[in-house]
Order: C-alpha cells, then sequence, then structure tokens
C-alpha cells in the first residue's frame, strides 16, 4: 500500500472524507510521516491565534495527535453582532451537533493549516459545511 497516496487522499478530500483518521498501519505509528505529507501539500504548524483568518472565512486545518488526525476548519464563531471567536473546530461532532473538538485562540496547541485555501463562509452558519 501506498501511504503517500493514502495521505494525500485525505489530506486532499479526495476518494477518503475528511474526517477523523487513525495513523497506525502495521503497528507502527505513522504520524511523523503524515506530518511530512501535510507540509508537502501546503500545510504549516501554527497556532489558532497565528493564523490569518478573517470573519466570513474558513481556513482548512489538521489537528495531529495520540496518533489520530482530526480534520476540521479555522473559523469565527458568531455570537452576536459585536461578539465572536476565532477557533479550530472539528468535523466530526458531539451530541448536542458542537465541533467534537474545539481549540480557541488563546489555546497554544499546534495545528496544521493551509491558509491559501481559505474559503468563504456564512458567519451567522459557519457550521454548515
Amino acid at each position: 500500500m501506498d501511504l503517500r497516496a493514502v495521505f494525500a487522499d485525505i489530506i486532499e478530500g479526495r476518494l477518503v472524507k475528511r474526517s477523523v483518521h487513525d495513523l497506525q498501519w502495521q503497528s507502527q505509528d505513522r504520524t511523523g510521516e503524515f506530518i511530512e505529507a501535510l507540509r508537502e501539500h501546503g500545510y504549516v504548524a501554527t497556532s489558532v491565534q497565528e493564523v490569518d483568518v478573517a470573519p466570513g472565512q474558513r481556513a482548512p486545518a489538521f489537528l495531529v495527535t495520540g496518533g489520530t488526525a482530526h480534520f476540521g476548519w479555522v473559523f469565527w464563531e458568531k455570537f452576536a453582532p459585536a461578539r465572536m471567536r476565532k477557533l479550530f473546530g472539528t468535523v466530526t461532532r458531539n451530541r448536542k451537533g458542537d465541533p467534537a473538538r474545539i481549540i480557541p485562540s488563546g489555546n497554544p496547541s499546534t495545528i496544521y493549516v493551509h491558509p491559501g485555501l481559505s474559503t468563504e463562509v456564512d458567519l451567522d452558519q459557519p457550521s454548515s459545511f
């Protein structure tokens, strides 16, 4: 099996839905290889706070932790017209329908983001992707 091709499919969302992906293969943790593939595809290691994404945009991102890659977006969540916060939220959801994993802007956790692939999003409905 060509892991580079599999990782490319995950990163680009081709043939494989970007969601939660186990990075263990043949009893080995392939996290390092996945991170290298992210870099090859233009993703950079950063924090949510450092991501340059404006309200009304979202940037694709992966949280890689514990041998698992979680796909999500960095975007602005709007609570009220004058109250918003920037965060990373996974595409997987909890029982309430919120992202299963959230990293707020003040959290220094490392995520891998491709800022060049930012897209428009409805600021009032950012999770409707």
